[in-house]
């Protein structure tokens, strides 16, 4: 029989000193209790959108499973206890490699298997246009085809549980319709899609808007234009990189505004650039890129964005100080609102996996400790 630990902490939303109890990988017990802890305790961070980081790239052409494991390693330390592994447009073999070689991880590794719930293919069915393409190779754009996605899914056992496109195309909602079928969670982005092209595709299925405010040509027709069709489709839930550097303030308090706090997600988007020296990198994400002191990247001699060096922990900081919302606000953006999209995690309730965090926060989260299906798997150094 397992032998329950304690868990003592601070609920960051009510501000109630409460005690988990573990049994296992779940949570067993919730009780409140008079003594004041030092600590906040939340469900783990859930990024839905992870491209690499420290120098570890998913897109890479010899990416393997050492690579995803070292990664969720990583991921693990920055306080997130599940991420969405994400490829890009690539050719159809690299997708389907990159999916093998997930799946790999996920046998070799409990703890990937435990943090990674699926994969996110962003693209290659994405526009084609200069601006909404973004970083993303012309060369690799192509219209959707349900051929192609099934040949995706035999090479990672169906690990496919997320796709990004544009819904342009005329094919776009039976592709939709068809990924939907097979238990996939549609997002648009990178589009240059109309507004009906947008309401068909949400009548198809898909439910999320990709990093919602990027993804757009610099400039836009100021009433026709795909930002104000997702922005007021109540259907669609908003991803936003909060890292300073890819959205104004302005332009995320409009966003919470009209889609409500609750239907609002933060999403690092980071790259393998993440937490390395600035200076000049070649990357699969945009090819020779810069990357600032400030930790802005952009493509070499311009401002497009490649991608984003910032954590998850980060951008919830950074979300509080743009939008002037509390941490209990702005808390579940990165926990239970993702969790919705990732088999009900980021709850911390009776029953759930216990995936905790424990922290201080001061100018931003100062991570204490990280358990991951009832397993201490990260503490701060001398514990």
């Amino acid at each position: 029989m397992s032998t329950a630990q304690i868990i003592d902490g601070m609920d960051p939303r009510s501000g109630r000193s409460l005690r988990v109890t573990v049994v296992g990988e779940r949570i067993a017990q919730i009780e409140e209790r008079a003594e004041i802890c030092e600590f906040l305790l939340a469900p783990g961070l859930i990024d839905l959108q992870v491209n690499g980081s420290g120098g570890l790239d998913l897109n890479a052409e010899d990416v393997s499973a050492e690579i995803v494991m070292a990664l969720t390693e990583r991921m693990l330390q920055q306080g997130v206890t599940s991420f969405v592994p994400t490829l890009i447009s690539a050719r159809e073999d690299k997708i389907c490699h990159g999916l093998d070689v997930i799946a790999q991880a996920r046998r070799l590794s409990p703890r990937a298997a435990a943090c990674i719930p699926y994969v996110h293919v962003e693209g290659p069915h994405l526009s084609p246009r200069d601006g909404y393409r973004g970083a993303h190779d012309a060369a690799f754009i192509r219209p959707p085809s349900i051929a192609e996605f099934d040949r995706w899914c035999p090479a990672a056992d169906c690990l496919v549980g997320m796709v990004t496109l544009s819904p342009h195309d005329a094919q776009a909602p039976a592709y939709i319709a068809h990924l939907v079928q097979h238990g996939v969670r549609v997002a648009l982005g990178h589009t240059d899609a109309s507004a009906e092209q947008i309401h068909r595709a949400v009548e198809a299925g898909a439910r999320l808007s990709t990093h919602l405010g990027n993804g757009l040509a610099a400039e836009l027709p100021r009433h026709r234009n795909p930002l104000w069709a997702q922005l007021a489709d109540d259907r669609l839930t908003a991803t936003v990189i909060a890292d300073g550097h890819h959205l104004p303030a302005e332009f995320l308090q409009v966003v919470v505004r009209s889609k409500g706090v609750g239907n609002v997600v933060l999403i690092s988007d980071s790259v393998a650039l993440a937490g390395m020296a600035p200076g000049d990198y070649v990357t699969p994400v945009g090819g020779l890129v810069t990357l600032h002191a400030d930790g802005r990247l952009c493509v070499a001699g311009t401002e497009l964005l490649a991608g984003s060096t910032a954590s998850l922990s980060q951008c919830v900081a950074d979300m509080m100080r743009l939008t002037g919302l509390s941490l209990a606000e702005v808390l579940p953006m990165a926990t239970s609102q993702p969790g919705r999209f990732v088999y009900g995690r980021g709850a911390m309730r009776v029953g759930a996996r216990a995936d905790l965090l424990r922290f201080r926060w001061k100018a931003g989260m100062e991570i204490d400790a990280v358990w991951l299906r009832g397993e201490r798997v990260y503490a701060r150094a001398g514990e």
